[in-house]
């Protein structure tokens, strides 16, 4: 390895971070990384919500952002086209889709696969889309989770990298079960970036492989 190799694996990954409320697992994901060593850095929020929670979490945590009212332009292929050239120009290698709560289009997706991740709050592909948590109640499943998957511009479609189980109780509300597939969020959210900056993580077709160790 040449010493400008060297210099480039030691570059801590670049992550920029789409979310549109509360943004707590942008807080966690930045957290761990401060906290954990993990070899990466968020550098930038992109939200559709000016006014959402996680503005104000990036602020507190120094984290830049772009913000963009997505009814000011004519397409959606418009602003992610805006977005691409934020991304281009931060040098952003890794996007985490977490809490983005819009559909993205080719004009992203194409530029970004494979370098693109979604957090979803069940065990995909059961409960894809909305309310994820109330469907697998109504449903009466013994077993949801979390699923971290590569996007490919379906809805929650994408090859499956990470999932974790969570036990749903006979007690359970909408609220409990809630709380306790976020706390897994927390923790494979920010275990899943690990693995892609360690540069652990292998996608062919829909095959992901992780290399452990």
């Amino acid at each position: 390895m040449t010493s400008v190799d060297q210099a480039k694996a030691q570059q801590p990954l670049k992550i920029a971070v789409f979310a549109s409320g509360s943004g707590s697992n942008f807080q966690a994901l930045v957290e761990a990384i401060w906290g954990q060593g993990i070899p990466a850095t968020v550098s930038l929020l992109v939200c559709d919500k000016p006014g959402a929670r996680v503005v104000q979490r990036a602020e507190s945590l120094g984290v830049p952002t772009h913000l963009f009212n997505p009814k000011s332009y004519e397409t959606r292929e418009a602003y992610e086209a805006e977005i691409v050239d934020r991304l281009r120009a931060e040098g952003v290698e890794l996007i985490v889709l977490a809490g983005y709560m819009r559909l993205v289009t080719a004009t992203l997706v194409e530029p970004f696969y494979g370098r693109m991740i979604n957090i979803h709050p069940a065990l995909l592909p059961s409960f894809p889309g909305v309310r994820s948590v109330r469907q697998a109640l109504e449903y009466g499943v013994k077993l949801t989770g979390v699923t971290v998957h590569f996007v490919d511009g379906g809805m929650d479609t994408g090859p499956i990298i990470a999932q974790k189980s969570v036990e749903v109780r006979e007690e359970d509300t909408e609220d409990s079960l809630g709380e306790r597939v976020h706390a897994i969020e927390h923790e494979l959210l920010p275990q899943t970036v690990r693995w892609i900056a360690e540069d652990r993580v292998t996608l062919n077709d829909r095959k992901v492989s992780i290399r452990l160790g």
